[in-house]
C-alpha cells in the first residue's frame, strides 16, 4: 500500500482525561497494527495535565505540588519522545494513529510532517511559524528570530513496528 491508497478517519472527541485517551490510542494502534482499521487522527483537548516524555522525567515540571493540586492538574509519565508538556482546555491535541509501513518508515521525515501540516494550518488562519533547528527545538514556533520566537506547538511521538502514537499540541 502506497500513501496515495491511504485514507484517514478523524475523529473529535471533545474533552477528554489523559489516561483516557492514551488508552483508546493503544487500542486503535493495535487495530491498526493488525488491519483491522486504517490510518486514524484523534483531535481532541485534555483536562489540565502535564506529560512528561522521554527526555525529561517527573522532576522536570516546575509547578510545585501544592500548586498544581489547588488546580487539579496531574502529571503522567508517557512513552513518547520529548520534554515535559502542559495540556488543558483550549489546547488543539492531536493523535495520528499512523502506519508508516512499507513506504514512510522513517522518523524524522514523519516528524517533519507534522510539523509542515502544522505551518500550513496555521498559514491560512495568518499565523506564520516555522521549524527551528535542532533536536531541542522540535514543535513549531512563531516569532522573528530564535531569541524572540515562541513555541505554538509541541510535538512528541512514539513508534512500535512503525505505527504511530501521541502527537501534536497546538496551543
Amino acid at each position: 500500500m502506497t500513501t496515495s491508497d491511504r485514507t484517514l478517519t478523524w475523529t473529535w472527541l471533545g474533552r477528554v482525561a489523559y489516561p483516557r485517551a492514551v488508552a483508546l490510542q493503544e487500542h486503535l494502534r493495535r487495530e491498526v497494527k493488525a488491519g483491522h482499521l486504517g490510518d486514524q487522527l484523534l483531535l481532541l483537548e485534555h483536562d489540565p495535565v502535564y506529560t512528561v516524555g522521554k527526555n525529561a522525567d517527573a522532576g522536570d515540571v516546575t509547578a510545585s505540588m501544592p500548586w498544581r493540586v489547588e488546580r487539579g492538574i496531574d502529571v503522567h509519565v508517557t512513552s513518547r519522545g520529548g520534554q515535559v508538556t502542559y495540556h488543558g482546555p483550549g489546547q488543539l491535541v492531536g493523535y495520528p494513529i499512523i502506519d508508516l509501513n512499507p513506504d514512510r518508515r522513517d522518523v524524522r521525515r514523519y516528524v517533519q510532517d507534522l510539523q509542515q501540516v502544522l505551518i500550513d494550518i496555521l498559514a491560512t488562519v495568518g499565523i506564520e511559524a516555522r521549524r527551528r533547528d535542532g533536536r531541542e527545538h522540535i514543535g513549531v514556533w512563531v516569532g522573528d528570530h530564535d531569541l524572540t520566537s515562541a513555541k505554538i506547538a509541541s510535538i512528541g511521538v512514539h513508534l512500535s513496528r512503525w505505527v504511530t502514537m501521541h502527537g501534536f499540541a497546538l496551543n
